[in-house]
C-alpha cells in the first residue's frame, strides 16, 4: 500500500497537463532513492524519498463502520491511519547556474503539490483507489523536518535545500466480521447504586426496547417508504432504500405493527422483545 502512494505522489508529479506551466518539472525523471553522498544521477531528478511513517492521531478514529449484506452485517473495524513523509529534493543536470535550476524545480514542485490538499481520485493507484476517506496531503508543513542539518549529516550528504510532504494513508490492520443484523436494542435506565458504580438500582431501573425490521414485498424486493407504525404507541417510522425501518423506546409487552405502502396495508401481531427464531420483518 505504501508503494501505491509512492506510486500516486509520482502520478501527480508527472501528470501530463503540467508540461505547458512547469516545462522544467516535466522533464525530470522521478525516483525514490537515498539522497546520500554517492546519489548522483544522470539526467535531471526529482527525489522522493520516505523518511518517516508514523501514525496520525489527529485522524485517529475508534468507530467501526456497518454495512447491511445479504441480511447480515459487515462490521468493519477503523482502519490505521499512516501519515507517510516524505523529503523531496531536486538534482539538475547540465547547463549552467545549477542552484538556480534546483530552486526553480523546488518552486515548480511546491506549487503543484500544494494544489491538492487532498489527492484527487485520478492521480490514485493500486490499493488507494476507492479509499475511504480520501487521502489528505500536507506539502511544506511547519512540523516537517525539524533538524535538517543532522538529517543530512546522518544519511552522510551535505546539506540542501528540500521540502517536506506528508500524506496519510487508511491501512486495514483487521479483518472484517460478519454478523447477524440487531434487531432488538435494550436500553436500561436508572439511579446507579454508587457515583463509581455502573450496577443500577432496582427500585429506579426502567427498561424499554428499540427494535428493527425490514418490509419486502411478495417478490422479496424491499418496500423503501413503507409507514410502519405501533398501534398505540405513538411511534412510527418509514423505510430506507433497503425496506429497513426501527422504532421505539417501548415497553416489553405484545404490540401489532401496521404496515403501509400505498394501497398495500398489513397487521402482524408482534411480542417485544422478539423470541428467538422470531424478527419483526414484514412482507406485504
Amino acid at each position: 500500500m505504501i508503494r501505491d502512494l509512492s506510486l500516486t505522489l509520482q502520478a501527480v508529479l508527472e501528470d501530463p497537463a503540467l508540461a505547458a506551466s512547469f516545462p522544467e518539472l516535466a522533464a525530470s525523471q522521478i525516483v525514490f532513492d537515498h539522497p546520500s553522498d554517492s546519489f548522483n544521477p544522470a539526467q535531471t531528478t526529482i527525489d522522493l524519498f520516505l523518511y518517516d511513517l508514523r501514525e496520525n492521531m489527529e485522524l485517529r478514529s475508534n468507530e467501526p463502520t456497518y454495512e447491511r449484506l445479504n441480511g447480515q452485517t459487515v462490521i468493519q473495524p477503523p482502519p490505521l491511519r499512516v501519515a507517510c513523509s516524505y523529503l523531496v529534493t531536486a538534482w539538475p543536470v547540465g547547463g549552467t547556474d545549477l542552484a538556480l535550476q534546483e530552486q526553480r524545480l523546488l518552486s515548480q514542485v511546491l506549487q503543484v503539490l500544494s494544489r491538492y490538499p487532498k489527492i484527487p481520485d485520478s492521480f490514485l493507484r493500486g490499493k488507494l483507489i476507492g479509499q475511504e476517506p480520501p487521502l489528505p496531503m500536507m506539502t511544506s508543513q511547519a512540523d516537517g523536518l525539524k533538524e535538517p542539518a543532522e538529517f543530512w549529516t546522518a544519511i552522510g550528504n551535505k546539506l540542501r535545500p528540500s521540502i517536506s510532504v506528508t500524506l496519510t494513508i487508511s491501512m486495514e490492520v483487521m479483518a472484517a466480521v460478519t454478523a447477524p443484523t440487531v434487531i432488538t436494542q435494550e436500553i436500561r435506565l436508572g439511579e446507579r447504586t454508587a457515583a463509581d458504580q455502573e450496577a443500577i438500582s432496582p427500585p429506579t431501573l426502567e427498561t424499554f426496547f428499540r427494535i428493527g425490521g425490514r418490509v419486502i414485498d411478495a417478490g422479496n424486493l424491499p418496500v423503501a417508504g413503507a409507514a410502519v407504525t405501533l398501534v398505540g404507541t405513538g411511534f412510527a417510522a418509514r423505510t430506507d432504500t433497503d425496506g429497513r425501518y426501527t422504532l421505539g423506546m417501548m415497553a416489553a409487552g405484545n404490540y401489532t405493527l401496521h404496515v403501509q405502502a400505498g394501497a398495500t396495508t398489513k397487521e402482524v401481531a408482534i411480542t417485544i422483545p422478539a423470541p428467538a427464531g422470531s424478527n419483526y420483518n414484514i412482507q406485504l
